[in-house]
């Protein structure tokens, strides 16, 4: 694993062992939490199946610079971390976008090209309103546990449990998670709810994969099928799971079912290979 500072964004990477596809690979976290999440599993599966696998922590997130002026940065500062980031690979990558994460690879893909991007638990174009209304009534403690973050409090293990996962999860997780978890931008959110909502058709001259969790309690699932119908094409509902997708023990289903779709996007020179793990 390489952890670097590029371009003072904190990076994590997974390199293959062999020469790697020339198109890398880009994961940009959601709210409250930053790149390790996407370490604990998908950087080295994608890694093993040949790709420079890649994650950034947006700014003020992580070890990234300017904690101290979190609620400053919007929904633009985020696309600018991932333009700064994309300007140092070797060739554009495809964009790997979970919940907020999906929200910025939107923004970014209205004025860059991307050979592909994904959208995993996005917040949906039509933003986080429907989300947050949606909590406030099926799960009022996680919405306030949420609240509570934004000012620094911390959260419950229970609520995590309750707000990413339906699939069990062990305690060292569910610790990681919490030590790791952070207060998030006043100003993004707002941008998701009203103020920076993105413009489809512009980012519908990319190839999306969108998927989602049949048991997803802050971005359901319904929201996950407006936002496939949205771009003209179809989600992929992973059944009993959570949230957090790329954290849940059946982890490898939306990973498979990720690699699967971007071997098919890509050129035909650089794929073919079978990693049904």
């Amino acid at each position: 694993m390489a952890h670097q500072k590029n371009n003072t964004l904190e990076i994590i990477s997974r390199l293959p062992k062999e020469k790697a596809y020339p198109t890398p690979l880009l994961f940009i976290h959601g709210a409250f939490t930053a790149a390790w999440c996407w370490d604990e599993h998908f950087l080295p599966f994608f890694a093993q199946a040949g790709y420079a696998a890649h994650a950034l922590s947006l700014s003020g997130h992580g070890a990234s610079p300017g904690r101290e002026r979190l609620d400053t940065f919007s929904i633009d500062n985020y696309v600018d971390d991932i333009s700064r980031v994309v300007a140092t690979l070797p060739a554009p990558p495809v964009l790997i976008g979970h919940s907020m994460g999906g929200f910025v690879v939107q923004k970014y893909l209205e004025k860059h090209a991307a050979p592909a991007a994904v959208l995993m638990c996005s917040v949906p174009p039509q933003g986080l309103l429907a989300s947050a209304i949606g909590m406030m009534f099926s799960k009022p403690a996680l919405m306030k546990d949420l609240n509570g973050m934004l000012t620094g409090g911390k959260v419950a293990l229970e609520s995590l449990r309750d707000g990413l996962f339906a699939q069990p999860v062990s305690l060292d997780l569910l610790q990681k998670f919490a030590k790791n978890a952070q207060p998030e931008s006043h100003r993004a959110l707002w941008d998701m709810s009203l103020f920076c909502l993105p413009r489809p058709q512009l980012v519908s001259r990319t190839p999306l994969l969108v998927q989602g969790a049949e048991l997803d309690h802050l971005i359901a699932a319904s929201l996950v099928e407006m936002t496939a119908r949205t771009y003209g094409t179809e989600s992929h509902i992973f059944s009993g799971m959570g949230h957090g997708l790329m954290l849940e023990h059946d982890w490898i289903k939306p990973a498979q079912n990720l690699l699967d779709w971007i071997n098919t996007q890509l050129p035909e020179e650089k794929i073919r290979h079978d990693y049904h793990l």
